[in-house]
């Protein structure tokens, strides 16, 4: 387990305002299975020491956010079921969430997010 990260529960933030409850991917394994296995998902889903994500046998498409090292966001994407994402150039780590989410939070690139939480 990373001991780096401290458990939930998480918030993500956007100017002082909760965007959602967010999840952290807390060791190697959980980054790896990220969204994997689920029928849907209600929050953020959030990669640290993560450059690209991939859709490869989920049941539904996901909002990708490419985030740098300070937690902003670099480029915003949509994945299918079944594809790969690129890497984008300084991207530290990857916020997830179901297709849709983006946009009922009016995610955009440039947005300086916040995770809050832990314990």
């Amino acid at each position: 387990m990373d001991q780096a990260v401290p458990a939930g529960p998480w918030w993500l933030l956007r100017d002082g305002e909760v965007l959602a409850a967010a999840e952290v991917a807390r060791s190697t394994a959980a980054r790896m299975r990220g969204l994997l296995g689920r029928s849907g998902y209600e929050g953020a889903f959030y990669l640290p020491r993560t450059r690209a994500v991939h859709t490869i046998g989920m049941r539904f498409a996901i909002d990708v956010a490419y985030l740098d090292s300070d937690l902003r966001v670099l480029a915003v994407g949509y994945l299918p079921p079944w594809r790969f994402g690129r890497p984008r150039r300084g991207t530290r780590s990857v916020l997830e969430a179901e297709s849709g989410a983006f946009e009922r939070w009016g995610l955009r690139q440039g947005d300086q997010l916040e995770l809050h939480g832990g314990s």
